[in-house]
């Protein structure tokens, strides 16, 4: 019998040891991250090289904002309506057009010369990028007994902080050496290799012809929560909106993401505008927040892991990694003041690294709250609030940054996520386990 703190037997004995019963799953997680890292890489294409394509283009920040907003926009849209899609066709047929999408239209960016073919393209981008995390969620849903579950996440989230390094690293030299049209091209004919890894490795789990049924056994003991939820179609979205669980993720998410957002889209601009920094030695520097949060993805998943092992609650043990993730997030305010442009790259870095920490747990609790059929719905309906949020956000940064300067922007991402906790504190509950869904 499987509950809720993870402290079955099975699950007592450690992720070390279930690993030893089969590794179909993290051969899964793992090709999610490689997904995750072609994604950043293609999203921040465009923002590395943005000192480079304004001054070209002559645009001005506001402009900046309207291309990176669009993106938001249809990204949110695509989290809504993409969680909807996946639980419908599947994990598999869903991300896999999702990536031939995304990498034909950044592809295609490197041929864009106004802003408004910036704007549309941008917009297109969004569109299929949305689908990899409501489906990545899906897939360890699936795949993942909760004791492992925070750390599948922060495996493939930490996807996005290789995937921005990478792309701050290597983004700069093929277009200071080709020009950055060929940058667009580069970064998007990854997605078409990583295409044939997905669809030879991923299954269902129930229809995988690799998996041993030890490792099977496994995870059906370790899920806490029904295979599928007992409604469907308009009657499940009904049931959703009057959750009190939903909206606590939601509202979670909505006023974290900006703070990954204002880092992503605006930090190469920032360097260059505040700081001086020319497009080499952002190449230089850039990425080394990225690092920060990829160490903050897995310092929030192996934390709440080891909790979870040692018999806390699997909610209360995400929910009081929030809160400790706090703290280095608000080292980000006073960045924007400091003279020494390293220690403002310091204190950017502690930022990044609690805002990965909150994260994994915001992208960890849907699976730990709902069934798996529902949790790329769910995971989609947080993604949509935050990208709309996320969008106002850039949106609000541009025109401050015209009018004003960075100092704002700086001020609202260190303060965001207290709020968020205190949403998660508030509203989320744990969920019926299995037994008692089945006793309903």
């Amino acid at each position: 019998m499987s509950s809720l703190d993870g402290s079955s037997p099975q699950n007592s004995c450690g992720i070390t040891k279930n690993r030893g019963i089969g590794r179909t799953r993290w051969w899964i997680v793992w090709t999610l991250f490689f997904s995750t890292v072609i994604n950043y890489i293609s999203r921040q294409t465009f923002s590395v090289l943005s000192p480079m394509i304004a001054l070209q283009l002559h645009l001005s920040h506001t402009d900046l904002a309207k291309i990176m907003g669009l993106f938001q926009i249809s990204y949110a849209l695509t989290w809504l309506l993409g969680g909807i899609f996946l639980d419908a066709v599947g994990t598999r047929i869903g991300l896999a057009l999702a990536v031939i999408w995304w990498s034909t239209v950044n592809i295609l960016t490197g041929f864009a010369h106004s802003l408004t073919a910036f704007m549309i393209f941008r917009f297109m981008l969004g569109i299929g990028e949305g689908f990899n995390w409501p489906g990545a969620s899906k897939a360890v849903a699936e795949w993942f007994p909760a004791e492992e579950r925070s750390l599948a996440v922060a495996i493939f989230d930490s996807g996005s902080s290789v995937g921005g390094a990478a792309a701050a690293l290597t983004i700069p030299w093929i277009a200071l050496a080709f020009g950055w049209h060929w940058a667009f091209v580069s970064s998007g004919m990854l997605g078409f290799v990583w295409l044939f890894a997905w669809l030879r490795i991923y299954h269902p789990l129930d229809h995988h012809p690799r998996v041993s049924q030890d490792e099977v056994a496994l995870i059906r003991s370790g899920q806490d929560m029904a295979a599928t939820s007992e409604t469907r179609g308009l009657q499940r979205l009904l049931d959703l909106g009057r959750n009190r669980n939903v909206w606590g993720i939601v509202l979670g998410r909505a006023l974290t993401d900006p703070i990954w957002w204002f880092y992503v889209f605006w930090l190469p601009q920032y360097l260059s505008d505040a700081r001086g920094f020319s497009l080499k030695r952002i190449a230089l520097f850039a990425w080394i927040p990225f690092v920060a949060a990829d160490a903050g993805n897995f310092t929030g998943g192996l934390i709440s892991g080891y909790c979870i092992r040692r018999g806390v609650p699997v909610i209360q043990a995400r929910r009081w990694v929030c809160a400790v993730s706090c703290l280095p997030i608000l080292a980000g305010i006073p960045a924007a003041r400091v003279h020494n442009p390293y220690v403002a790259l310091l204190l950017i870095c502690m930022a990044l690294w609690g805002y990965a920490s909150w994260s994994t747990m915001g992208l960890t609790l849907p699976s730990d709250l709902f069934p798996p059929d529902v949790v790329a719905t769910v995971t989609g309906l947080s993604g949509f609030a935050a990208g709309l949020v996320g969008a106002a956000f850039t949106f609000v940064v541009g025109i401050s940054v015209d009018r004003f300067s960075y100092g704002p922007a700086f001020v609202a991402a260190g303060l965001l996520p207290l709020f968020a906790t205190a949403s998660v504190f508030l509203l989320i509950r744990p969920p019926r386990t299995k037994e008692s869904t089945l006793l309903a």
